[in-house]
């Protein structure tokens, strides 16, 4: 009888070791593709960036410009560039920092988009129309990337929360993490007045 017990008891010691690795590999899997989603991100972030210099430059180039704007842009720009996320340690917190710096950007290209249309001759020149077709361009791949990762975002922590996974993300250490969340009055629609 003894060696029938020892038989299954390490039949079961296996099945669990099996169990182990194929959850690790798992998560190890799940956590590459959130830091292959998140790279993507910054990608797109970086090329609004990026942009943001040549469409300043253009700008300056119109008389009389609003300096306070071009000001406010430049300095929403450095704000936005020097918020690092490490994709391994995605908290509610570091997101809600990194969606903020992005949003006060968005906010200072979109004020100086309207301060444009008073410049006519500024909004008629072939490089201002590219820079913002570009810029345009730019921020629907940003919300596609969003998206995406939230979605990789969505297939990891449900992994991590599944039962019996779940009890190996906690003995390897894999965490929820946090993905974009809609900014706070962002469900009211814009007032627009002329």
């Amino acid at each position: 009888m003894r060696p029938i017990l020892i038989i299954v008891l390490i039949i079961l010691g296996l099945i669990f070791a099996f169990s182990g690795c194929g959850s690790y590999n798992n998560f190890v899997k799940k956590d590459t593709a959130v830091e292959q989603a998140w790279g993507n991100v910054q990608s797109a972030y970086q090329r609004r960036a990026d942009l943001v210099p040549n469409l300043v430059a253009t700008v300056k180039g119109a008389a009389n410009f609003e300096q306070s704007t071009l000001t406010q842009v430049a300095e929403a720009r450095a704000k936005a560039t020097s918020i690092q996320v490490d994709p391994t340690k995605l908290t509610p917190e570091k997101m809600a920092e990194f969606q903020s710096a992005q949003g006060e950007l968005s906010s200072a290209l979109g004020r100086l988009l309207m301060v444009t249309e008073n410049y006519p001759e500024l909004r008629a020149t072939q490089s201002f129309q590219e820079l913002q077709a570009q810029l345009e361009g730019t921020e629907n791949r940003i919300k596609v990337e969003r998206d995406k990762f939230n979605g990789v975002i969505a297939d990891y922590n449900t992994a991590v929360r599944k039962f019996p996974a779940n009890v190996w993300a906690g003995i390897f250490g894999f965490d929820r993490k946090a993905g974009f969340e809609a900014q706070e009055g962002a469900q009211n629609a814009p007032k627009v007045e002329f």
